[in-house]
């Protein structure tokens, strides 16, 4: 499973350039020029990272990451012309998670992306224990590089969903996460499916790492609240 990367840019030369490097790097990519588009895609498909440019022709990118990080934490890497320290200031103090200056190279692109995304963990649970890209709860582990989650030492093969719910639990272990919390983070603000869509993937992700579902290890059920994942010894 490929992680998805969002280009919200203008500039089409500059955004073909950026989707042929991520592609190339092994990315999925879906672009938008403006970013009412660029929202409209972040809602719709929750990409793993979003990379930015400022200067959009229908509302400013600072306006668009004040609205993302009204209920997410994905990633947000801008990409812009504007090389005063009072933009790049304002950039991630508004919720960007770096800030990179046109023009640039791509392995400074690539080196960028690949650090925000590991840090997309923080806020979880100090006792969860990470190295590098892994996250680790007892015998569960997840690799957020390779997108790989195994128990004991043996791969589990889940779907694209199924393994974001796993990663969004893991990166909270310990924490209760309420279903609205999880829609939120997994499918946009305008997730309408109430709590129906969660228990069945859960109802599959247990069949599938848990020895046995009926008596949990990993993920337990907050009876009317949400999920948890369970901690570190």
């Amino acid at each position: 499973m490929k992680l998805r990367i969002l280009v919200i840019e203008d500039d089409l030369s500059l955004g073909h350039f950026m989707q042929t490097v991520l592609e190339a790097n092994g990315y999925q990519v879906i672009t938008a020029q403006n970013g009412k588009l660029g929202y409209a895609l972040i809602t719709s498909y929750c990409p793993d990272a979003v990379i930015l440019d400022l200067g959009l022709p229908d509302m400013d990118g600072m306006q668009l990451i004040s609205q993302l990080r009204e209920w997410s934490e994905i990633p947000v890497i801008v990409v812009s012309g504007r090389t005063r320290e009072r933009d790049k200031v304002e950039a991630l103090d508004a919720g960007a998670d770096d800030y990179i200056t046109k023009p640039f190279g791509t392995a400074e692109l690539m080196a960028r992306l690949r650090t925000a995304l590991r840090h997309t963990g923080r806020g979880g649970s100090a006792k969860t224990s990470s190295t590098g890209g892994l996250l680790r709860v007892g015998g569960l582990t997840v690799d957020q590089e390779r997108h790989i989650v195994a128990v004991d030492g043996e791969e589990v093969h889940l779907t694209q969903n199924e393994y974001k719910i796993v990663l969004l639990l893991a990166r909270y272990a310990g924490r209760v996460l309420t279903y609205d919390f999880m829609k939120r983070e997994l499918w946009g603000p305008m997730a309408t499916d109430g709590n129906q869509i969660l228990r069945v993937h859960m109802a599959n992700i247990r069949r599938k790492i848990e020895k046995n579902p009926a008596e949990p290890q990993y993920i337990f059920t907050e009876i009317g609240v949400g999920y948890r994942m369970a901690e570190t010894d």
